[in-house]
């Protein structure tokens, strides 16, 4: 259903702004960059950690390895993850936060405390999110499971209901976690795959 122009302006506003924020400016390694996409008529709402070295390069978000994945364990393609009427990926941090000794470091709090809420007030048609990692989680899904390890969480994923569903990272970092867990594949993803064909034939 399209939305209101209003409602569309509104959005494109608050994605200017975010896209020139400079909060955490001083705490990152490269100048910022926000890494997001958005659209008023999104239904599916992907909320993962921050962007890796080569997003924030490229600007695009989830244009890796974890991306492929990603797509492959929604079965989409580039197309249509990239449609921001469709899909919005709003990390929970949008700039490339540095690497750490065993991988990135963790999302800026500045961004979520500044821009999460008002940008999902603004997304008014989501009905499947997406709720990429620890971070994510713990943000998305207190008090609830909000508070659980990965493991946990994404393995009581039916108690989120239809318009929730846990994930681990899609990042090669974690093939170890994918090989231990592969209830994950064999449970998870075919439901994964559904959620996201039925929303895309609407």
């Amino acid at each position: 259903m399209a939305q209101p122009p209003s409602r569309n302006a509104a959005l494109q506003r608050l994605l200017r702004e975010v896209r020139a924020c400079t909060i955490c400016t001083a705490h990152l390694p490269l100048p910022p960059r926000p890494v997001l996409l958005a659209g008023a008529t999104a239904r599916i709402l992907i909320a993962g950690q921050a962007p890796g070295r080569k997003v924030a390069a490229s600007g695009v978000p989830f244009d890796d390895a974890s991306g492929d994945r990603l797509r492959a364990w929604m079965g989409i393609d580039k197309a249509t993850f990239h449609d921001p009427g469709f899909i919005a990926i709003l990390p929970m941090g949008f700039c490339y936060p540095g690497a750490g000794i065993s991988g990135d470091l963790p999302p800026r709090p500045e961004c979520a405390a500044t821009w999460r809420a008002r940008l999902l007030e603004q997304l008014p048609s989501i009905e499947l999110t997406l709720v990429i990692g620890t971070y994510a989680q713990a943000w998305h899904l207190k008090p609830a499971g909000g508070g659980a390890n990965l493991t946990a969480t994404v393995g009581a994923w039916r108690e989120h209901g239809a318009r929730v569903l846990p994930l681990p990272h899609p990042s090669p970092r974690n093939n170890g976690w994918l090989q231990r867990n592969p209830w994950f594949e064999a449970d998870v993803l075919p439901e994964l795959k559904e959620r996201v064909r039925a929303l895309r034939g609407r």
